[in-house]
């Protein structure tokens, strides 16, 4: 059974071109995507082995993740035994305080459209769809693929039948067209792009793939006009896109923009090289630590001390006078290995632009930090990261709002034209702000002509009615 792709021709896309698509996505990108995912999440699989679990040795039953990247002779994959892993997941937390710095609190969405009423129409219309389509758990759940892969795709659906049954109610119908709309996060191991090969930064036809069995797959394909989805090749149900204005729906997001390439620059990425070694000296430690652990005693001349336990307390006594008890082994200092670990934790470091302060630990090297001032040198890297991200996240958000305005406008809820439908966001403080200096910011954007249920609602307070 073959795909129907004729509704695709304006764009290019045949069989041949779909099957080499998801060949090479399958091939190339798929593997290296598998990868950093396993970095990021660790997950743990039940190891096979013969001997009950968790009795020999600690950990037996599981195996880790990140074992991928250790050598054969810790892993036992040479053939020799398999030693004690330590494995310490230094990506997920950099990765998860990354996205905390960008989304961990609720932006805000701004119309620039001219008129008044638009823009506040506007506005409660994008916060109710954005709302209904996860808010910021959704922008969370983004940031997170986006610092994992380097890039994450927004696809605005739009159930057209649902739509313009609520355009039929005109603006009170836009209760109902949440329910039509909704943005959805793509995963970059299912969303697959069909990019103009003169252009890399334009999309001309979009593919979803999901495996919904051993034999079983779905596919949906978008274009600027139309969409299909087919079964195992079987075409199952299609539209057309007449709401989106021209625009395939779809919107691309680069966690940090890369030039010429459609992927962006991930987190996950640059950190594996450094987590392999850092795991691989833990691991190592861990066994000579192991292995220099067990303190031994050499008694001369005291008989029956095999039958006498070492315990604390334990006193042996003899009448020989050449009598000794030796004690040996016992961990030793190291601090060329505790220097290499440190070493190789400041890389991260800088690699990330994430000190450990970010995540709650505060070392004795960070100075004082009795003021908003030194906290932001101490972050100065991290913060700057995060606001080169929020341009590429910002433009994502914008672009994906207009696709919604655009669509609100086709069904009749909310008539707007092209220019009334650009937003700009408003993005919160990143670091922690004494309530001292919200209200102080607070009356001087009262003294400059900021309405007062705007200032109230940036202080979280609601507006009160005094009206008589």
């Amino acid at each position: 059974m073959a795909y129907r792709l004729s509704a695709f021709s304006d764009v290019g896309l045949d069989e041949a071109n779909l099957s080499l698509v998801l060949d090479e996505h399958t091939r190339k990108a798929m593997p290296r995507l598998d990868q950093f995912w396993t970095y990021y999440r660790n997950p743990l699989s039940t190891a096979p082995t013969s001997r009950p679990p968790a009795r020999d040795s600690a950990g037996t039953w599981y195996s880790q993740g990140q074992e991928v990247g250790l050598p054969p002779r810790l892993t036992g994959a040479a053939g020799g035994p398999r030693r004690e892993i330590v494995i310490e997941n230094d990506i997920a937390w950099r990765v998860q305080s990354m996205v905390d710095f960008i989304f961990g609190k609720p932006i805000r969405i701004v119309s620039t459209a001219n008129d008044d009423a638009l823009r506040a129409a506007a506005e409660h219309a994008l916060e109710l769809i954005w709302e209904s389509s996860g808010g910021i758990a959704l922008l969370q759940d983004a940031a997170l693929l986006g610092h994992i892969f380097g890039h994450v795709d927004l696809l605005v659906r739009v159930n057209a039948d649902l739509l313009r049954d609520a355009g039929r109610r005109g603006p009170r119908g836009l209760d109902s067209a949440a329910d039509a709309i909704r943005i959805e996060a793509i995963d970059p191991r299912r969303g697959i792009p069909v990019l103009d090969p003169t252009d890399y930064r334009r999309i001309r036809a979009y593919v979803i793939r999901q495996a919904r069995g051993r034999d079983e797959s779905l596919l949906q394909i978008y274009s600027a006009s139309t969409w299909h989805e087919y079964e195992n090749q079987r075409l199952v149900a299609q539209g057309d896109l007449r709401w989106n204005a021209g625009h395939i729906p779809v919107v691309h997001i680069q966690n940090i923009a890369q030039p010429l390439d459609y992927a962006g620059l991930g987190e996950v990425e640059p950190l594996i090289p450094i987590q392999d070694e850092l795991n691989t000296r833990l691991s190592d430690r861990a066994f000579r630590v192991t292995m220099q652990s067990f303190k031994m005693f050499i008694a001369r001349g005291l008989e029956g001390f095999d039958a006498t336990p070492v315990a604390p307390g334990q006193i042996w006594s003899t009448d020989n006078p050449d009598a000794s008890v030796e004690s040996f082994g016992g961990d030793a200092a190291c601090p060329s290995e505790d220097a290499h670990i440190a070493q190789l934790r400041e890389a991260m470091d800088k690699i990330s632009g994430l000190p450990p302060l970010a995540g709650g630990v505060v070392q004795g090297k960070v100075g004082n930090l009795s003021s908003a001032n030194a906290l932001r040198i101490t972050l100065m890297s991290l913060l700057a990261k995060t606001a080169r991200k929020r341009v590429t996240y910002g433009r994502g958000i914008a672009d994906a709002s207009s696709l919604v305005l655009a669509a609100l406008d086709w069904a009749g809820i909310l008539h707007t034209t092209p220019a009334d439908r650009g937003v700009r966001i408003e993005w919160p403080e990143p670091l922690p702000v004494e309530e001292r200096d919200r209200v102080l910011a607070a009356e001087g954007k009262a003294r400059l002509g900021v309405p007062r249920d705007r200032v109230l609602a940036e202080l979280g307070y609601e507006a009160q009615n005094t009206s008589v």
